[in-house]
Parts: structure tokens; C-alpha cells; sequence
């Protein structure tokens, strides 16, 4: 016969006469409990209608009852304590129903305390010990038994009493926690007994407890009398309130010549200055003891301690109190003053002293007088900005340089930033009248090159007429202390006269980048600012506006409202009485220029393109096909006007920016949208060569 294996709430009974192994909790038909038999609860939960359905987990979430208790323990073999009465924290979790047990630790106890039973479910005492406590179990002045231990329960929280009543729980009036015999007869016995001689405690440990940690800090000033120079001495004084000591930390200034010292005053105690002077050492103590025999017995004193304090030498201390904005203290001898405090201070005077003013004292001495940096003339060595800089220290350093502006203002792909001038010598030899000159201004850095255009049968040779470098303004003393000042972009404008090297210069004309590049900048160049212009034209023409308009109107005798250059400069002279610059003259006249607009065959500026790309060699058509289709992230073969023209920048082909744009413009669609691979089939002179032209004159 096997052995059978029972479960401990099963047993064997007989239903309708037959024997069977049947279940304690096992209910009867209908799910009805059968006589006899309890329900058992398994874990707390809120009565039918009240509360929330949800499970126990979700409901009871993070709720903790807490209970105050004590248990009473046995001490054996002891007669001064027969048992003792140790206090103790229940804690309750409802989402689990697990308890622990803690008892609070007590200073000097000399017994092993925190936690006496780790959470976990309890079972309840036999019989029951199949159940575990819920909160049905729980009270105010009951008995609970956990594993054999009896805990009282004497009282609970506020959230623990809420929920309880909630529950449906009749809560019992709070019960006494009685005293510990031992406890009790330890303290009677200290109160009943007297100290057999005068016993005085000094007992800092309270201020230190309650202020440990709290600085007082205040900024003061020393005015040293023996200092060679009499500057104030900037001070930083720090009050600890845990113990009443008082330290002070000089500041010191960066290349002030003085030692740095790590305390100006070390950390004690700062006695307010006696009228008699200081005193020796010992005379003040912290007690005073009195000899009561002298010296008859046998010439050896009988000494104890003076609770009265006779003859003692009371010294006064600075306290908190003393210190405030606008004092002055003795800091040995030294009268520093108190000139301002930090925030966490003023917080505290507010607060303990009621003081609300907490104006600074101005304790900055009046500045002394600036001496003015005088440098040297200039020698004649070097430039003059190099020269300076060997004045201003002992290591020398070169000149620094604008590199922003050269970084904003030097080439790049598609901007020049050199604006070009055509110029001609102001002169009367007849040879010199005819020669022109490039005057290119680079914006990146404001130097000046000039080159000379070649022309034939003049017997001057062309080229290289003045490399590129900064030039000075003529008129100014060469050896002098003042920086000498050096031509700028605004001084160079067409019908301006420049004197570069004692060769005197008439700008006649500038290239289109030129008059764009000032245009866009018009608040850097007055003289292609249109909005000054025209208000100055109006000031000089308001008077005689009808006489302007018959010379006007004179200037156009086909009616047509439009006049040529020449004649609209010849009448704007004439108006003006030649108060108008060259320049403002040419603003003007492209401001209000009617351009003529013609056809130009494609065909014609291909053959150009191609001409100019064969000359210079240019073969890499597959590389800028290859770019051009990498940045067409669609991938369907158009790009933007500008993006075509940047990426041509990058490959530096030889072709006119106005060429350039005049050939993108011939292959956009309908949407401004440059068609890249066909405009590139049209530029490779290899593959798709146009034939032979002849140059016309395009207008």
C-alpha cells in the first residue's frame, strides 16, 4: 500500500453514508457554507458598497497604519528591574497585509534596538494559527500576539484612526503607557542626591547644536595709519555663532606687493579693549576657587570652587550683538569698520534683532588721478603700428590684426570684397594726361594696389604700378606720437581725388560690382545712399521746380520720358550749381535708368562660353555634372538659379558673373528652375561644339 499525502486542511469524512476525503473550506451546493463552517478572509478588504472594488494591491496601495505600542520583558536574575517596558512602532501594510515591527532606539540604553520583526505576514496565535492578521485585527487598546511576544497597543496616527473608521472599525478610547520601574527609580535617585561640594556646568553644547555650521559674515575695512601709501586694507570678518569666535581674512589685491597670509586674524575668541590694558596670563578664568584653611594647617591650602565668584576679572567679549554696518571694533588695537554683510547676515538681524536697514558704508578712497599713457614719437624703423607695440611691454608682441573683418570681407566664391576704380593722373604734361590706372581697394583688410593699363605707342611700359598696402592720407607729420591715419573705402568714389605717394589720382569711373557693392551698403558710403541724395536734390530744387521741369522737358523733344546719360548729368550739374559729386551724379542716373533689354541668342553665348572654356583648358564637365546631380537631393534634374551659379563659382570657370547668369537664365523652366544637365551639355566644347562665330556688338 503507497503512502497517502493529506493536506492539512483535508480530512476524511462521509457524505450520504460513504466515506470521502473532503476539504474544510470546501462549501456546499450553491456555494453556501455548510453548518459549522466559517468563512475565512484571506486579506483586508473594504466592506461590500464602501470603498473601491479594486483589488488589494491597487486600493491600498502605498497605505502604511501605524501603530504605538509596548511589550513587557522579563528580566531574570535582576533586582533592581523585574521586567522592563519597552516601547515599539506596528506598521501595517494593507496592500499585502505584512507587518513589522520596530522599536525606536534610546541614547544610551545599552540594548540592542531598530528592527524586532522584519515585514512579512504573521499568523495568528493557536488555535488559528492557519490565518494571518488582517485589519480586521487591529485596535486602539487591545492585546495583539506576534510569534508568542504580547504587544498592547495604546494609541495610533490620524490616518491610521480615518481609515479604521472607514472600515467600520468602533475605535477604543486611547490607553496609558505605564512607566519603566527601572527608569523611574534610576531618576529618583539622581534627584534625591546633592553635590557635596559647589558645582558650577558650563554647558556650550545647546548653541553649538543649534548653531553649528552658522557664519556671520561681514566685509570691513582697515585704514592702516603706518602704510606707506595709506590704502585701505579690505577685510572679510566671519562670526561663528556655535561658539562666539570671530576670524578675519584679508583680501588682497592681484600685484598689490603684499605677502598673502592665510588669516589676518586667527579663529578665537576677540575681546573688546580694557582701559587698564591687557591682561596677563591666567588672571582670567573660566572658574574661581576659594582657599579656605590658608596656610595653617601646615602650610597646605584647602581649596573649592567659588560659586559667588569672588575677585574674579570679568572680560567683555564681542558678541553678535556688537556688530553691525557703520561700526567700528578693536581688533587688537587695529580700528577696523564694519562697511556691509552678505544676505544669509541681514536675514539673521532681521530676524533676531529686528533691524532693517542695512545700508553700506562707502569706505572707497577717492580715485587717484590717471596718468596719461605718452608714447614716443615714431622712428622711423619698421611700420608704426609695429613700433608701438614694442611701448607697450617689456615682451614684444606683433601688431594684431582685424580677423574678423578679414573674415567677413575676404574673397570668396561669390563675393569679391575689392571694389575696382578706373583713375587718371592729375597732371598737365601732355604725355602723362592719357594714361589709366586700376585703383582695386581690398575691403578685407584696407589696402591699395594700382596697376597701369598697357597702351601702345605711349613708350611707357604697363603693369605693376604700385604694390598692394596701406597708404597713408597725405598732409600728416611723419615722426609723431599719434597714430597717422590711412585711406579708407569711403574716401574712394568716382570723382573723387586721391593723393597716393605725391601722385595725385582722379577716380573717372568703377566697375558694376563696385557701384552694387556700395549701393547694398549705403549706409557705409553717403554717396550711394539714394534716399540723401534725393532729399538733397529736393532742398536745392525746391525753389525753382517749375524752371527744372521746361529743362527738362527742353532735353526731350520726341516726348518720349526718357533723356541719355549725358544730357540728365549736363542738367543735374546745372541745377545744382556742381554742389553734386561725380558719384551721387552716377546713383542717381542708375536709380532712375531705363536698361535696354534685347534678345540675345543662345546660340551666341554659347559659342562665347565655349570659347572662353577653351582657352583656359577647362575639361572637368563630368566632375560638375557629378556635383550638380549630388546636390539634386530629389532628383529631378533642376536646381535652383543661385545654387547653380555657387556650385560654377566653385569649379572657377572662366566666365563673367553677367555671362554667367545671362546663360542660367536660358535654361530655367517654367518654375525659375535651372535644367543642369542640359546647360552643361551646352558649356562641353568637347562633345556638343558650336561652330565658329563672328563677334557682333551685343548693346
Amino acid at each position: 500500500i503507497g503512502k497517502a499525502k493529506f493536506h492539512k486542511s483535508q480530512h476524511w469524512g462521509y457524505c450520504n453514508n460513504v466515506a470521502m476525503l473532503v476539504g474544510e473550506d470546501k462549501p456546499g451546493i450553491g456555494g453556501e457554507p455548510l453548518p459549522g463552517q466559517k468563512p475565512k478572509l484571506k486579506y483586508s478588504a473594504f466592506p461590500e458598497g464602501i470603498g473601491s472594488d479594486a483589488p488589494a494591491w491597487v486600493a491600498f496601495d502605498k497605505q502604511v497604519l501605524s501603530f504605538d505600542a509596548y511589550f513587557e520583558e522579563e528580566v531574570p536574575d535582576k533586582n533592581q528591574e523585574p521586567y522592563r517596558i519597552r516601547h515599539c512602532k506596528i506598521y501595517f501594510y494593507l496592500e499585502d497585509d505584512t507587518i513589522r515591527v520596530v522599536e525606536p532606539q534610546v541614547k544610551n540604553s545599552g540594548i540592542t534596538q531598530g528592527t524586532i520583526i522584519r515585514r512579512c505576514r504573521i499568523p495568528l496565535p493557536p488555535p488559528h494559527e492557519d490565518q494571518f492578521y488582517t485589519i480586521d485585527h487591529f485596535n486602539i487598546n487591545i492585546e495583539v500576539i506576534f510569534y508568542a511576544r504580547r504587544y498592547k497597543i495604546i494609541d495610533c496616527d490620524q490616518f491610521t484612526k480615518n481609515l479604521l473608521l472607514k472600515m467600520g472599525v468602533r475605535l477604543n478610547p486611547p490607553a496609558a503607557c505605564p512607566d519603566d520601574p527601572y527608569t523611574t527609580e534610576r531618576k529618583k535617585n539622581l534627584d534625591s542626591k546633592n553635590p557635596l561640594r559647589p558645582y558650577e556646568r558650563i554647558d556650550t553644547l545647546k548653541q553649538f547644536l543649534e548653531y553649528d555650521g552658522h557664519v556671520l559674515r561681514f566685509f570691513c575695512v582697515w585704514d592702516d595709519p603706518e602704510s606707506k601709501f595709506h590704502d585701505p586694507r579690505k577685510l572679510v570678518l566671519r562670526y561663528y555663532l556655535a561658539d562666539d569666535t570671530i576670524d578675519i581674512k584679508e583680501i588682497i589685491p592681484v600685484n598689490s606687493g603684499r605677502d598673502a597670509a592665510l588669516r589676518f586674524l586667527r579663529r578665537d575668541k576677540l575681546p573688546k579693549y580694557a582701559p587698564t590694558g591687557l591682561y596677563q596670563p591666567g588672571t582670567i578664568t573660566s572658574r574661581t576657587i576659594l582657599n579656605v584653611f590658608g596656610k595653617l594647617v601646615g602650610n597646605k591650602g584647602r581649596y573649592i570652587l567659588d560659586n559667588r565668584k569672588t575677585g574674579a576679572v570679568h572680560q567683555e567679549f564681542y558678541r553678535d550683538s556688537d556688530l553691525k554696518i557703520g561700526a567700528v571694533i578693536n581688533v587688537w588695537g587695529r580700528k577696523v569698520i564694519l562697511c556691509d554683510c552678505d544676505e544669509f547676515t541681514k536675514q539673521y538681524y532681521r530676524t533676531k534683532y529686528g533691524i532693517m536697514d542695512f545700508t553700506p558704508v562707502s569706505h572707497k578712497a577717492p580715485p587717484s588721478p590717471k596718468l596719461e599713457k605718452v608714447f614716443p614719437p615714431y622712428n622711423g624703423f619698421g611700420s608704426e603700428e609695429d613700433s608701438l607695440c614694442s611701448c607697450m611691454g617689456l615682451l614684444l608682441k606683433p601688431p594684431k590684426k582685424d580677423f574678423k573683418k578679414f573674415m567677413e570681407k575676404d574673397r570668396s566664391v561669390t563675393e569679391r570684397n575689392i571694389l575696382h576704380f578706373i583713375a587718371k593722373l592729375i597732371t598737365d604734361s601732355p604725355i602723362d594726361k592719357d594714361r589709366k590706372f586700376l585703383i582695386s581697394y581690398f575691403l578685407s583688410d584696407d589696402t591699395i594696389s594700382i596697376f597701369e593699363y598697357k597702351q601702345r605707342n605711349t613708350g611707357i611700359l604697363g603693369g605693376k604700378f604700385l604694390r598692394r598696402g596701406r597708404i597713408k592720407k597725405p598732409g600728416q607729420e611723419l615722426f609723431k606720437s599719434e597714430p597717422s591715419e590711412y585711406f579708407k573705402a569711403q574716401d574712394l568714389f568716382v570723382g573723387a581725388k586721391v593723393c597716393f605717394h605725391g601722385h595725385n589720382f582722379l577716380l573717372v569711373d568703377a566697375d558694376e560690382y563696385t557701384f552694387n557693392y556700395m549701393e547694398r551698403h549705403a549706409n557705409e558710403f553717403p554717396v550711394a545712399d539714394i534716399g540723401v541724395i534725393i532729399k538733397k536734390l529736393k532742398d536745392v530744387t525746391k525753389p525753382r521746380s517749375q524752371e527744372i521741369r521746361q529743362a527738362f522737358a527742353a532735353a526731350d523733344p520726341g516726348h518720349t520720358e526718357t533723356i541719355k546719360y549725358d544730357s540728365f548729368r549736363d542738367l543735374i550739374v546745372s541745377i545744382t550749381d556742381e554742389t553734386f559729386l561725380e558719384h551721387e551724379i552716377v546713383t542717381l542716373g542708375r536709380y532712375y535708368s531705363v536698361r535696354d533689354e534685347c534678345e540675345v541668342d543662345i546660340h551666341f553665348l554659347l559659342a562665347v562660353a565655349q570659347e572662353k572654356l577653351k582657352k583656359n583648358r577647362f575639361e572637368n564637365f563630368e566632375q560638375l555634372s557629378s556635383v550638380f546631380i549630388y546636390n539634386d537631393r530629389e532628383k529631378c534634374g533642376v536646381l535652383p538659379r543661385e545654387k547653380c551659379r555657387t556650385i560654377c563659382k566653385s569649379f572657377r570657370l572662366p566666365l563673367a558673373d553677367d555671362d554667367l547668369q545671362a546663360l542660367l537664365t536660358m535654361f530655367e523652366d517654367d518654375r525659375k528652375q535651372v535644367e543642369y544637365k542640359k546647360f552643361v551639355d551646352g558649356l562641353n566644347w568637347r562633345k556638343n561644339q558650336i561652330p565658329a562665330f563672328q563677334a557682333i556688338k551685343v548693346p
